[in-house]
Order: structure tokens, then C-alpha cells, then sequence
């Protein structure tokens, strides 16, 4: 099994900034990616970023210029920076991996539980 843990969300007024880091942890054999997505009360979940194990990365347009999705030092953790936080911002911010088990040799994508971010005007 392979284990999202993020850290991080809280509340933040329109303009801050705000951190976030996910830590993979167990049974893992590769990891092809990881990043952040949010969903808000009654919205689909939707990406915010993205970082692929060759360096390369895949930001939602709405947090280009403000997000940044980084390698953390530990290893297999990655964090997001979020700049000028805007109220629309507000959710809840799941990490994501798509990786392979050791136990079960297939990609699949893995969950964390999710920190709420709220963002007030």
C-alpha cells in the first residue's frame, strides 16, 4: 500500500501565502508522479499541479503565476507554495501519486485524506 500524508491548509486572507507538503510513504516501487488537487463544497475535483518524475510539470491556468510545485528534501515528498491566495482558492486539497506498489504491479493513483485550505476576502 501506498500512503499520501499531507501537511499544511488552514485559514489565510485573500493576498497570503500558504504551504502545503505530501509525504508518499510504503510499499512503493515507482513513483511516475505527484501533485495537488482541490475541490470545493458542490465542484468536481480539479488539478492544481502537478510534477512528473522527469522534472517536467503541469499547472492548472488558474494558479500559474501564483502556485509553484517543488520536490521536497525528504525523499518521495513534494510541496506547494501558494502565493496571493484569492478567496475562490478555497477547498479542500487532496495529494495525489500515481505510482506502482511493490504488492501490485500496475500503476494506480493514490489518495490523501486532504487539508482544507480557506482563503477570506
Amino acid at each position: 500500500q501506498v500512503r499520501l500524508v499531507e501537511l499544511g491548509g488552514g485559514l489565510m486572507q485573500a493576498g497570503g501565502s500558504l504551504r502545503l507538503s505530501c509525504a508518499a510513504s510504503g510499499s512503493i516501487s515507482k513513483i511516475n508522479s505527484m501533485g495537488w488537487y482541490r475541490q470545493a463544497p458542490g465542484k468536481q475535483r480539479e488539478l492544481v499541479a502537478r510534477l512528473f518524475s522527469s522534472g517536467s510539470t503541469n499547472y492548472a491556468d488558474f494558479v500559474k503565476g501564483r502556485f509553484i510545485i517543488a520536490r521536497g528534501n525528504a525523499k518521495n515528498t513534494v510541496y506547494l507554495q501558494m502565493n496571493s491566495l484569492k478567496p475562490e482558492d478555497t477547498a479542500t486539497y487532496y495529494c495525489h501519486a500515481d505510482a506502482i506498489a511493490t504488492t501490485y504491479y500496475y500503476n494506480m493513483d493514490y489518495w490523501g485524506k486532504g487539508t482544507l485550505v480557506t482563503v477570506s476576502s
